[in-house]
């Protein structure tokens, strides 16, 4: 398996259009309640770094929704486009976007600490906590 790929994709509706450089080929899901709370369960996504590109701009809107995180959406759809980190500009896109994808991988779960006790996943993932999680993250930027 490759360790990254091109990939391309669009929402539900086809009005946004995005190309990414060099994804991750596993994705993993985010447990905190705010994620739940916007994807109305655990957020899946792929790492797919800073070079991302749309079409369709326009149709994009973006929400604020925390001091280190943005939230993309389309307007005319409502899909899910990314949660983009403020501090490098790296998106995390969810899966369901991408065409051509079979072979990713599911390995990790964080804010596992905040996973309600109705569901489960039956794999085996590296799974961190929101402590652990933002430990990793700070260590990196520096």
């Amino acid at each position: 398996m490759e360790a990254k790929k091109q990939l391309s994709g669009h929402c539900l509706c086809g009005a946004v259009t995005v190309h990414v450089t060099a994804a991750e080929m596993k994705f993993g899901a985010c447990h905190c309640a705010m994620c739940r709370r916007w994807a109305g369960g655990p957020l899946l996504a792929i790492d797919c770094g800073t070079q991302v590109a749309f079409d369709g701009e326009q149709h994009i809107s973006i929400y604020d929704s925390s001091e280190w995180a943005q939230r993309g959406f389309c307007q005319q759809c409502g899909s899910h486009l990314f949660y983009r980190l403020k501090a490098n500009q790296q998106y995390m896109m969810p899966p369901g976007l991408f065409d051509d994808i079979d072979q990713i991988k599911f390995d990790h779960q964080i804010f596992i600490d905040e996973k309600p006790d109705y569901y489960d996943f039956a794999n085996e993932t590296h799974n961190m906590t929101g402590e652990e999680c933002f430990a990793a993250f700070n260590s990196a930027q520096d």
